[in-house]
């Protein structure tokens, strides 16, 4: 018998949240949704999940300044395979926040947290994971 699987309101197979940790651990390219100058932008961005928390690399002046007032953003994960009309997508609605507390930074020193662009991005912010939500289509 196999197990009981949770459907949505649209039939898309419901996932647990240590699935939706378990996909976004293999992936490497996400999206930002935050508040920029009173509208709302999307950002693609190179992350890296750590535990708990998703880690992204950035510079000074950048549109992702409004993600390092510990606000709250929306963080946008899928995958998708045209020819069989499979995939699926992990949203996280965490606070964010810019990581300088001198110890913790040293502790991620050795962390592979990728970069966008080559330049001076060496400020690190940090997206919680208390809200992750996750839907799967197809196979």
């Amino acid at each position: 018998m196999l197990p009981a699987v949770d459907l949505d309101r649209n039939s898309l197979t419901v996932l647990e949240r240590d699935e939706c940790l378990r996909l976004l651990a293999g992936a490497r390219l996400g999206r930002i949704g935050l508040t920029s100058g009173a509208l709302p932008v999307v950002l693609p961005v190179n992350f890296f999940l750590d535990v708990d928390r998703i880690l992204v690399r950035t510079g000074y002046g950048t549109k992702l300044e409004a993600a390092s007032r510990n606000t709250v953003v929306a963080f946008e994960v899928d995958d998708f395979d045209p020819f069989d009309h499979s995939g699926w997508s992990v949203v996280v609605t965490g606070m964010a926040r810019v990581i300088d507390d001198p110890a913790e930074l040293e502790d991620l020193a050795t962390t592979p947290i990728p970069r966008w662009a080559p330049g001076d991005d060496e400020r690190i912010i940090a997206i919680s994971t208390e809200m992750v939500t996750g839907r799967r289509l197809g196979v």
